[in-house]
C-alpha cells in the first residue's frame, strides 16, 4: 500500500495510491497520517480497503511529508563503501548516527532553500524507514515486525557548517528544507526486497547519483536493532540509511554544489521520485 499526505503546508489530509496511479481520500477515515496509523493493526485494516472507490484528488495537489509529526530523525553516515571512498573515510566498523532536525523537514517536490552564507549544499539520495511500533533493545530477527514502511529522503547537507565549523555534523544536516521526504510510505509487503531497490539523483538533468541498496555496509535489520540499543525508537520515527557515491563534495575532478535556480530529481525503485528546485534564503 502507498499513502500519503496531501493539500497546503500545515494543512495536510490522509490519501492513498490506487491501482491508477491517482491520489485517493481517506481523510473521512481519519483527518491525519500520524504515529497513531502505523501500527501493525491499522495498517492491516487499511489493507483491507477498496482504495480505488475512495475520491478522487485533484492530480496538481501538493504532496506533504507522507507521516505528520515525526518524532526523531535518526540518520546512519557512510553506510555505502563507495561514499565513504569518495569523503576520504574508512568504511566504519558499527554504524555512524547522527540526528536530524524535524523542521528541515518539507515535502516531497517542496523548494529547497539554500541557508544564508551557504558555499556547499550538497545532495544526497536516500532510503528511509519509518517505524510502526516501538523498539527497543530489540534483536535483528525481530527488527523488520517494528517497520511500517520506507520511504524516499534527500538528505541535503551544507558541507562547511558540517565539517569545517567545528562540532558535531548536526549543524550542517539540519537547515530548513534539508528533509524532502515522501512522496508516498510504501509498506512492507508492496516494496518486495528493501537490500535490492535502485537509487538515483540527477542535478540539472546529470546524472550525479546511481547506486542500490544492495550495497549498503549495515542492512535494514541491523540498524534498527542497533539504534534501539541506545535509543527507544517510537511509531513515525524515521532512520534514514545513507547514500551512495555522486554527491557534490565527491565529484570529480573538482567538488561542486548546488545554488539558487539549480533542480534537483531522484527517486527508489517503487517509492516514486521528487523533484525541487533550490532557492535563496530570504535576507
Amino acid at each position: 500500500m502507498k499513502l500519503l499526505r496531501y493539500g497546503p503546508a500545515g494543512q495536510e489530509k490522509a490519501g492513498a495510491v490506487g491501482s491508477d496511479g491517482r491520489v485517493r481520500d481517506l481523510s473521512m477515515l481519519f483527518a491525519d497520517l500520524d504515529a497513531a496509523h502505523l501500527s501493525p493493526r491499522t495498517l492491516a485494516a487499511l489493507q483491507a480497503l477498496n482504495v480505488d472507490a475512495l475520491p478522487v484528488v485533484d492530480g496538481t495537489t501538493r504532496l506533504g511529508c507522507p507521516v505528520s509529526n515525526i518524532g526523531k530523525i535518526v540518520c546512519v553516515g557512510l553506510n555505502y563503501a563507495d561514499h565513504a571512498k569518495e569523503s576520504g573515510m574508512e568504511p566504519p566498523k558499527e554504524p555512524v548516527l547522527f540526528l536530524k532536525a524535524t523542521s528541515s523537514i518539507t515535502g516531497p517536490n517542496d523548494p529547497v532553500t539554500i541557508p544564508r552564507g551557504s558555499v556547499k549544499t550538497d545532495w544526497e539520495v536516500e532510503l528511509g524507514v519509518v517505524i510502526g511500533s516501538k523498539a527497543s533493545y530489540v534483536s535483528e530477527a525481530e527488527a523488520m515486525a517494528h517497520v511500517a514502511g520506507f520511504v524516499l529522503v534527500n538528505d541535503l547537507s551544507e558541507r562547511e557548517f558540517q565539517l569545517e565549523r567545528g562540532g558535531q555534523w548536526d549543524k550542517g544536516k539540519g537547515c530548513d528544507t534539508f528533509s524532502p521526504i515522501g512522496p508516498w510510505l510504501v509498506t512492507p509487503d508492496e516494496l518486495g526486497d528493501v537490500h535490492a531497490l535502485g537509487l538515483w539523483l540527477e542535478v540539472n538533468g546529470r546524472r550525479v547519483q546511481d547506486g542500490s541498496t544492495s550495497n549498503l555496509i549495515f542492512g535494514i535489520p541491523k540498524l534498527i536493532s542497533y539504534i534501539s540499543q541506545f535509543m527507544t525508537l517510537h511509531p513515525g520515527d524515521l532512520i534514514s540509511t545513507g547514500t551512495p557515491a555522486g554527491v557534490g563534495l565527491g565529484q570529480k575532478p573538482s567538488p561542486w554544489f548546488l545554488k539558487a535556480g539549480d533542480q534537483m530529481r531522484l527517486g527508489i525503485h517503487g517509492l516514486g521520485e521528487q523533484t525541487q528546485t533550490c532557492v535563496a534564503a530570504p535576507l
